[in-house]
Order: C-alpha cells, then sequence, then structure tokens
C-alpha cells in the first residue's frame, strides 16, 4: 500500500528521474529534501522586533503550527520511514514552527540555524543575497552516502533559494552538481495536497 502511494505522491519534472527511479535514489540517499514548514495557525501573526523573536513558541508572538500541521508533520516523518528514506543531517530554521515540524519528522536530531532564514528577517543575517547564499550552501555541500539532508525553512527562501515554491508541508528534492548553474539540479516536488492525502492513509 505504501509503495503504491509513494507512486501516485512523488512528481518530476520531464528532465528528472521517473516517480520509480525517484523513489529509488530516495531509498540510497545523497539528496537534499526541503520543506516548507507545515500548516500553520494563520490567525497569527510574526512580531519579530529585534534578533531571536522568531525563536519564540507563543502564538501571541508568532505564527505556530496548527493542530493539523503537527498530525501533517508526525504523518510525513511516518511515511518517510515506511518509505525507507533514510535521514543524515536535518537542519531547520530557528523559527519555531519550522523547527517543531522538524523534530515533528521523529527522523533524527534537528540542528537549528540562521543559516535556514525566513526572508522577512533577511536583515538580521545580512540581507537577501546573504540568506540565500547561506541556505544554498547546504544544498551543494556533499550528502553522506546513503543519507539524505532534510532542510525545514520557508516558502520565501525555497523559491529566492531553488526557483520552486511549495505549499505549507510541501517539499523540493535536489542534488548537487557543481556544473548547474547555482549548484544543484531539481529532481522533483511534492506538493501539500499529495502529504494530505498521506495523513489520510495513517
Amino acid at each position: 500500500m505504501v509503495v503504491l502511494l509513494l507512486g501516485t505522491i512523488w512528481a518530476a519534472d520531464a528532465a528528472a528521474e521517473s516517480k520509480a527511479d525517484l523513489l529509488a535514489a530516495l531509498r540510497q540517499g545523497g539528496l537534499v529534501i526541503y520543506f516548507r514548514h507545515s500548516a500553520t495557525d494563520w490567525t497569527q501573526d510574526d512580531n519579530v522586533r529585534k534578533a531571536g523573536d522568531w525563536t519564540s513558541c507563543d502564538g501571541a508572538e508568532m505564527r505556530q503550527l496548527s493542530d493539523n500541521g503537527r498530525d501533517i508533520a508526525r504523518a510525513i516523518g511516518k511515511a518517510m520511514k515506511a518509505f525507507g528514506v533514510p535521514a543524515g543531517e536535518i537542519i531547520s530554521s530557528e523559527y519555531c514552527r519550522s523547527a517543531e515540524t522538524a523534530r515533528l519528522f521523529e527522523m533524527g536530531e534537528v540542528r537549528t540555524t540562521t543559516e535556514i532564514m525566513n526572508l522577512r528577517s533577511q536583515d538580521y543575517v545580512g540581507g537577501y543575497d546573504a540568506a540565500v547564499k547561506n541556505a544554498r550552501k547546504h544544498f551543494t555541500r556533499p550528502v553522506p552516502p546513503g543519507t539524505n539532508r532534510i532542510i525545514v525553512g520557508h516558502g520565501n527562501l525555497m523559491r529566492a533559494t531553488t526557483g520552486d515554491y511549495a505549499g505549507e508541508a510541501g517539499a523540493g528534492v535536489y542534488r548537487a552538481n557543481p556544473n548547474a548553474p547555482i549548484g544543484f539540479d531539481q529532481v522533483g516536488l511534492v506538493d501539500p495536497p499529495d502529504w494530505q492525502r498521506l495523513v489520510k492513509d495513517f
């Protein structure tokens, strides 16, 4: 059931691997999987007044995951483990909604860093260009064999760094390529509705 379901959700463009090849590649490792944080409570707003405010897990100060978003994150982690997708390094934005998403995957220890930054707070890390450069280095540096690097961040950073954009809980899959214009290639995308279908099956 799980393998058949995976074959329906992993989308690859014409230049990338077929769905079957993508599954094999994910199981083999060597890829970067960039997730936008899971679904949030949009009645809440971000109030960043100084560096570090984004780490708050108080919904009165920063937008947090919704209960549904937490369920989705747990289901994604369960799905990746069921699919046999190995996780090595797991890094996240310091924003509570991203760090919580990464931890709810339960794929391993999570390291938070300002190198994965919401562009609304880009001035705290040196501006737009610095924020993109900081993020891209995690796409271009080698991934240890037999693992995948999981990154959890924000949609605006995903767009600026990769040219792709996902809704909440969506993800892009990438492979380092020193000959590519930005140092890596897109392998495939997973859209949020696909994750929603996964939730219903777990």
